[in-house]
């Protein structure tokens, strides 16, 4: 199993609500299953990103009924957080091609 790299789980996150509203667990198992396991989100990390997503507005959260669970936070991508979406991507693209071209010219 991989570390998440530091910087890439707001990324992550908004990536996963991009697909529409869910949960925190939701969005911890998403990332999961999409990674085929490599990626794992532990509570502590995902629940404060939350929140300073929710801070920075690019998300929203709301309590409503989740099927067995008697209520749980949804949380839903703002406009602003899609635009981020687009930010963050183009700056991981940069880092992934910085890093594969020093992997490339090294090995």
């Amino acid at each position: 199993m991989a570390e998440i790299l530091k910087g890439t789980l707001d990324l992550l996150i908004l990536r996963t609500l991009s697909l529409g509203p869910n949960h925190g667990l939701g969005i911890a198992r998403r990332i999961g299953q999409v990674t085929r396991r490599e990626l794992d989100v532990k509570p502590g990390s995902l629940f404060p990103a939350l929140y300073r997503l929710e801070e920075r507005g690019w998300l929203t959260a709301e309590w409503r009924e989740a099927g067995v669970h008697p209520r749980a936070k949804l949380y839903t991508l703002t406009e602003a957080g899609r635009n981020q979406i687009e930010a963050e991507t183009a700056a991981w693209s940069r880092t992934a091609e910085a890093m594969a071209r020093v992997i490339e010219a090294t090995s």
